[in-house]
């Protein structure tokens, strides 16, 4: 090595990018975040890819795991929290394929799932970005 290739970034990385993203939305919609775990993994698990019909893991960059805010109870007991999953490997292909700042993919990444948090779908988002520009 001659000190000029670089590693990968790390989980590690990856979450403190994320972190930084969820600290830039705003209120009142930050106000809703509070639980909402935060989790980078290398891949989306066998399991998660069979449930949504996705073959290729790298086809996956982020899910949300939970109930939309609009479908939450008083009465909800017991269940787990809401999740934004990061799978690391994805993001970085993506990245490298597609030339784009890491720090904005995954900005955009997380706005998504926080975006299926507040109960919007896929379209709804697509929507959103393509009016705002």
């Amino acid at each position: 090595m001659n000190g000029q290739e670089r590693l990968a970034p790390t989980a590690a990385e990856i979450e403190a990018l994320a972190r930084a993203s969820l600290r830039r939305i705003p209120a009142p919609f930050a106000d809703h975040l509070a639980g909402v775990v935060l989790l980078v993994e290398e891949w989306a698990d066998d399991e998660t890819l069979d449930a949504l019909g996705i073959e290729d893991p790298y086809d996956l960059t982020g899910l949300y795991a939970g109930r939309p805010i609009g479908e939450k109870s008083a009465f909800d007991t017991g269940a787990l929290p809401d999740r934004i999953h990061l799978y690391r490997r994805a993001i970085l292909d993506e990245w490298v394929a597609n030339g784009d700042d890491l720090a904005t993919l995954v900005h955009h990444i997380v706005v998504h799932e926080v975006g299926h948090h507040f109960g919007l779908s896929d379209d709804d988002m697509h929507a959103l970005e393509a009016a705002a520009g």
